[in-house]
């Protein structure tokens, strides 16, 4: 091989193709075979957490369709493993065969010849394939001279699993392989983010120019029309809360959690926030008021910001759902200017489907009771703080006060005197 450098030691794409090029080169001129569609990275450098440059220079230059890692969403317990697909590359879970690099002589290996064979014979190994309708495993060239200790764990692997079990085995290429899997698994296609730098394993595969700072503290979920742009501006007044950078598409909101953006990746996510001028002191937030509803953002947030706070605001749901009605009419929606609100939200399942949306979104937001439950099942009570939104109007220092001592942020900001 020309090169096997880590993909998430370079910082732009071009000079990861660059090294990809050369090694094709290499393959082509000693015959080694380029269009299986299938590659690995070096000690899963790249490939989770995602390092955006791999997959466009693998696709670019390679044509590759899949790829693997251990690392998906946790090295460990390896049942726990999962696919996912990211830029149209299919990412398959890995299995541990117990071969490393130095494991490549039978007499050498860790625990003695024994531990081995214990694995293969209805162990750790035999389990692996047992429980998993599809298992890759991966070891170094290495173990496939010497003493052939690869050749011997697979062959006794394939030879017990016939013996003792009513299993077929069967192997596909790499590109049929992952469309079986993603077949028997589609749940797996959508990938759950994680926060890099709660892992150390994953955070010495992380680009170095990286920083976990770039993450919220805090989240405002809305509902849309409850006051959350309001919030928003007393928010920012408060020297040591900082907002995310605006979204040229939706503004002041970034809509990553409950949308087609979290698959961007969280390096799209992280360049909507500065760098915080005090890391420990600044609180970065971002309001995006689509949250409160989305079935996926509660799961999605946790996952990668667990310890984040969550701020929403509720009013009467009925004056949420005219207010919303209203919203649409100024946005000139056919069915809005054609019903009446009374319609809206009185129709019936044979109403026409355009009625039937506008109902919903009027409506569904409202269910202030059903989502606030699945945002609980995600956070713990104490990291969500419910506003008023008619106090929040009427009296909003008070509220603002309240919002400081929740978040701890400091110094204390004199609302009374700011709001006046």
């Amino acid at each position: 091989m020309w090169s096997h450098m880590q993909p998430h030691l370079f910082q732009n794409e071009s000079s990861l193709v660059e090294q990809m090029t050369l090694n094709k080169e290499f393959a082509q001129e000693h015959g080694i075979p380029t269009h299986a569609g299938y590659a690995v990275s070096p000690h899963h450098s790249g490939v989770y957490p995602v390092h955006v440059q791999l997959y466009a220079a693998w696709r670019k230059v390679w044509g590759v369709q899949v790829t693997s890692t251990e690392e998906y969403p946790h090295l460990k317990p390896a049942r726990h493993r999962r696919g996912f697909i990211h830029n149209s590359i299919m990412v398959l879970p890995r299995q541990t065969c117990g071969l490393f690099t130095h494991t490549i002589f039978y007499s050498e290996y860790p625990g003695g010849p024994q531990e081995l064979d214990q694995s293969i014979r209805g162990g750790e190994l035999f389990l692996t394939v047992l429980l998993n309708p599809i298992s890759i495993f991966m070891t170094h060239l290495s173990n496939y001279g010497n003493d052939r200790l690869g050749s011997y764990t697979f062959m006794n692997l394939a030879s017990f699993v016939q013996s003792w079990t009513n299993l077929r085995l069967q192997t596909l290429p790499p590109v049929q392989l992952a469309r079986k899997y993603f077949e028997l698994f589609p749940e797996q296609r959508d990938p759950l983010w994680q926060n890099p730098c709660d892992d150390k394993r994953h955070k010495d595969i992380w680009s170095r120019e990286k920083t976990c700072d770039h993450l919220p503290k805090f989240l405002v979920i809305g509902p849309q029309k409850t006051g959350t742009t309001a919030l928003y501006l007393f928010l920012l007044m408060h020297p040591s809360i900082v907002s995310s950078l605006p979204s040229p598409r939706t503004f002041e909101e970034v809509q990553f959690f409950n949308g087609n953006n979290y698959h961007k990746g969280i390096d799209w996510y992280m360049d909507f926030f500065p760098t915080p001028s005090n890391v420990t002191g600044d609180f970065l937030f971002e309001k995006s008021a689509n949250y409160f509803h989305s079935e996926e953002a509660p799961k999605r947030a946790a996952s990668l910001v667990p310890k984040a706070k969550i701020i929403t605001i509720l009013i009467d749901p009925s004056d949420r759902a005219y207010s919303w009605y209203q919203h649409q009419r100024s946005h000139e929606d056919p069915a809005a200017l054609r019903f009446d609100f009374y319609d809206v939200v009185t129709t019936g399942p044979q109403a026409p489907p355009a009625l039937k949306v506008l109902q919903h979104r009027c409506l569904a937001p409202g269910w202030y009771a059903v989502h606030i439950e699945r945002w609980l099942a995600h956070f713990a009570a104490s990291q969500l703080l419910i506003i008023d939104g008619q106090q929040l109007r009427s009296d909003p220092a008070t509220v603002m006060d309240e919002v400081q001592k929740f978040l701890g942020v400091s110094p204390h900001y004199n609302y009374s005197t700011a709001l006046t």
